[in-house]
Order: C-alpha cells, then sequence, then structure tokens
C-alpha cells in the first residue's frame, strides 16, 4: 500500500484519457474551447495499462476514467475491458457528461465498467444550454436511464453550484434525485484555469454548508451516513429516503486530510493534488522505455510530493491547464 508524507494511503487513479470535450461547461472550458494537443501527445492505451499495472501491484486499486469528455475518445469500451481485467484493480468507473452515455452504457457494463458518475447542474433545458453552451438535457437524461438500465449503478449525479447561475435550483434537484434513485452530489465551484484569474469568484462559490441548509429548510433534516467508496463527499439522506446526497466542499472546508488519490493527465503528467500544478512527467520516460520498476518509481514520487493541503484559501490558484486538460 502507498502511503504518503501525512500517512494518507492512496489507492485510487483518476485518468484524463483526453483533452477534448463535446461540451463547452462555464466551469470547466472557454466558450471557444482550448488549444487541443496533438494525438502523438496523448498517451496511448497501451501506456494507460502500463502505468495502471505498475499502480495495481503497487497497492491502487480504484481507476475513474475522465476527460474531457472520455465517452469522445475512440476505442474507451476496449480501454475499460483491459483495465478492468487487470490483477489488483477492483473497481473501474467513469465521469462523463452523458451525451453520448446511450449509446455507450451497455458495451461499457460488459466490458466491466462499474459504475458512472454523470455531470448534470440544472433540470431546465435552456439553463442546461446555456451552462454546457452545446448540451441537450434530454440527451443526458436518456443516457442516465439507459446506464440505470445497464447496471451501472449506484449511479452519480455530480452538481456544481454556482451563484446566480443554479443555486435557485438545489432544493429541485434534491427531489428528483430522490425520485429517480440518483445518489446526487453537490459541488463547490473551483477556480482553475481562466476562472482562477478573476478575484472575483468567491463570491460566486455556495458553500456546502449553505446548500445543506437550503435543502434541509426545503425537505427537512439530512441524517449523516456513511458510504463505502463516498471519496470525498460528506453523505447525507433524508430519513427514509433510498439515495443519499453529498457535499463536496473544496472550497469551504477542504478534505485534503483523507485525499487518497494521485491524476494522470491526458497529455502523460501525474499530478499529486488536483489544485496545485505540481506534475511529474511520465510520458517521456515511458517512451523511453521505462521499466514497471521504474514507472513505480514515479508513481512513490508523485505520492511523495501529495500536499497536506491546497492553498485555495491563500489565494494560491490553479493556472496554466483548463478543467478539462487535468480532468477534475
Amino acid at each position: 500500500m502507498l502511503n504518503d508524507t501525512y500517512q494518507r494511503s492512496i489507492d485510487y487513479l483518476r485518468i484524463s484519457i483526453t483533452d477534448r470535450c463535446n461540451l463547452r461547461c462555464v466551469y470547466c472550458m472557454p466558450e471557444q474551447g482550448i488549444p487541443t494537443w496533438a494525438h502523438a501527445d496523448i498517451l496511448r492505451y497501451e501506456e494507460i495499462e502500463r502505468v495502471v499495472r505498475a499502480a495495481a501491484a503497487l497497492g491502487l486499486r480504484k481507476i475513474r476514467l475522465t476527460g474531457g469528455e472520455p465517452l469522445v475518445r475512440l476505442g474507451v469500451v476496449d480501454l475499460v475491458r483491459t483495465l478492468a481485467h487487470i490483477p489488483g484493480i477492483e473497481a473501474v468507473t467513469m465521469t462523463t457528461n452523458g451525451m453520448l452515455l446511450s449509446r455507450y452504457a451497455v458495451p461499457l457494463a460488459e466490458a466491466g465498467l462499474q459504475r458512472v458518475n454523470v455531470s448534470l447542474d440544472t433540470l431546465r433545458p435552456e439553463r442546461f444550454r446555456a451552462i454546457t453552451r452545446w448540451g441537450d438535457l434530454d440527451t443526458v437524461l436518456a443516457g442516465i436511464e439507459a446506464a440505470f438500465a445497464a447496471g451501472l449503478t449506484p449511479l452519480k449525479i455530480n452538481t456544481v453550484v454556482i451563484r446566480g447561475q443554479n443555486d435557485d435550483e438545489v432544493v429541485a434537484l434534491a427531489r428528483r434525485a430522490m425520485a429517480s434513485g440518483w445518489h446526487l452530489r453537490f459541488i463547490e465551484w473551483m477556480p482553475v484555469g481562466e476562472a482562477a484569474q478573476d478575484h472575483r469568484w468567491r463570491a460566486q462559490v455556495v458553500t456546502a454548508a449553505e446548500i445543506r441548509a437550503r435543502i434541509e429548510a426545503a425537505l427537512g433534516p439530512l441524517e449523516p451516513v456513511t458510504v463505502v467508496g463516498a471519496g470525498p463527499a460528506r453523505t447525507y439522506h433524508l430519513p427514509g429516503a433510498p439515495t443519499t446526497i453529498g457535499f463536496i466542499s473544496a472550497v469551504s472546508e477542504h478534505f485534503c486530510g483523507s485525499c487518497n488519490r494521485l491524476r494522470l493527465t491526458a497529455d502523460g503528467k501525474l499530478r499529486p493534488c488536483l489544485l496545485s500544478a505540481e506534475e511529474l512527467d511520465l510520458r517521456t520516460p515511458l517512451r523511453q522505455g521505462a521499466s514497471e520498476a521504474d514507472i513505480q518509481a514515479l508513481l512513490q514520487e508523485a505520492v511523495r510530493l501529495k500536499p497536506q493541503g491546497h492553498h485555495l484559501a491563500d489565494d494560491a490558484y490553479v493556472q496554466g491547464r483548463a478543467m478539462a486538460q487535468i480532468g477534475g
């Protein structure tokens, strides 16, 4: 098992497989998009497989595929099948915007994908279009239903809450989640990329405490619940409700003390922390014939470099990469 300097066990690797996306969500990517990397700059699937095999031998057990939007990369089902059969890997999951999920839900489940998290920030079609710029709400809702039918459950919905854009829907989203069997996660908006350059961003943050208070005022007291694999979310449910409501409070009440993850970007950089610019180059050694032991040494170095926590409170923001280039 990998343990960092602060005695956190690291068993989770998030892998961005592409920087490309079929949406332009306002909190993730500029409307004009970002300069995309050349195909040669992106890790090949066999390179990702080598990294995961080395990581599994060190004790990493959970893989999450992200993007950009992972379903826009050709061959993603084959990658899932490969990763799901690596000894030691206990869970392969994915975060998606849901636009292509109807097409891929069954093949992904058959390949060994266990669960999906779907991004859904509003239940209003016109607002959905405004937030995602290119998206269609009905398409995503159909994808969610397809994921349920394929057994990609428990299905989690990720909602980034931004003041003045969708914070008036938190109660409606909670109601819809309970009625639909979704496990809902409200996420505080985080300044990454262009957003980090605007120091007015704090005014747009709706804290987890405020979101929870609004829900409790409308629906009643939330009770804490322990959920295996809940990640950074503090998880609750309404008495008698079959689903959960979680709060990811990266800004107002960070969860760095229990962080168990590393990130691998699509261009082959290991990031010890989402909200830090620290990176280790893995692509170059991979293409220079690095052995499994060499890869493991780099993974161990990334674990050693994990900071105790982020420094948003000190106005230390992530710049140089958009969220789509990190993988969230």
